[in-house]
């Protein structure tokens, strides 16, 4: 048996026995519902996205649904998810789903490009997971996985060159199960061949992975990100539009109080109008003079 067919038998067994179950896997899965998952679960937990999926899709169970949301509608729906512009870009792919392919997603790569928001891996997870194409996907996850099996690292956080991973992810996937193969190396990746502190001791493919039991824990160094008060500026952006769903309009002068539970000085305000302008120009928010003052709205 050759290296590529161990690892599809040795791992689809081990996934028909501990597969993790969501809402939106299913034999046949609605392309809609795969699209609004897979636009979820970037930068978000399953657990996060299991729990907000059944709530979004009541609020907008079609594709025409999501198209007509306003912004205003759309940023409310997507309370604790983060990350706000991706509910803009979702809304917006849904308005070129219509436009463009009358309300259906499209199942070839080319033009599911063409749909904002829409890059090469989100275009190969809609083909595999909502059409069965047989498709190679590769996440920063899969990466991960694939890595650690191709080559003998010396740390958890090394992996082989990006091109390197892509011939393999195209050479290992069992043709006419790629959904199902992709699914498996994302629950192992997930649950055993985790980032930091991988489980070699009860893995699958223990006995054809390069790394296996021989990798030193490392952890990321992150790079610093702005912010203001020791707080990342995304931080305060998601509590500026926590505070934002809660009211029509607001002035800038007490949305700005409201976020630091303090009152501000004018290195505060001077730090402030910028995140206002960058919520303004990600079409999150509207601003407008009112007796004097700026106020500040969710964008309609």
């Amino acid at each position: 048996m050759n290296r590529e067919l161990l690892l599809q038998t040795l791992l689809l067994a081990w996934y028909a026995d501990f597969q993790r179950t969501f809402v939106w896997r299913h034999e046949h899965p609605d392309p809609y519902i795969v699209l609004v998952s897979e636009t979820m679960l970037q930068q978000t937990q399953t657990s996060r996205v299991e729990q907000k999926l059944p709530v979004f899709l009541k609020s907008f169970p079609t594709i025409f649904d999501l198209a007509k949301a306003t912004n205003a509608d759309i940023i409310r729906a997507w309370q604790g998810m983060g990350y706000n512009s991706r509910a803009l870009r979702l809304r917006d792919c849904a308005r070129s789903v219509i436009e463009l392919f009358g309300g259906e997603v499209p199942q070839d790569e080319k033009s599911l490009l063409k749909l904002p928001g829409i890059g090469t891996y989100s275009a190969r997870a809609l083909q595999a997971f909502a059409f069965k194409k047989d498709v190679a996907i590769v996440d920063v996850n899969i990466r991960r996985v694939y890595s650690r099996l191709l080559k003998t690292l010396s740390t958890t956080t090394s992996v082989v060159p990006e091109q390197e991973v892509r011939d393999f992810a195209e050479a290992v996937f069992p043709r006419g199960r790629s959904s199902e193969w992709h699914q498996a190396v994302m629950d192992l990746g997930a649950t055993i061949c985790t980032a930091r502190a991988p489980k070699c001791l009860i893995c699958p493919l223990q006995e054809v992975c390069a790394s296996a039991f021989g990798m030193k824990e490392e952890k990321v160094l992150k790079r610093a990100e702005p912010s203001h008060r020791a707080t990342p500026n995304r931080i305060w952006r998601g509590k500026s539009v926590e505070v934002l769903r809660g009211v029509a309009e607001i002035s800038a002068e007490e949305l700005l109080t409201t976020i630091l539970k303090t009152t501000p000085n004018a290195d505060d305000w001077e730090w402030f109008q910028n995140i206002l302008k960058a919520l303004e120009k990600d079409r999150i928010i509207t601003t407008r003079i009112f007796k004097g003052k700026l106020h500040v709205k969710l964008a309609e």
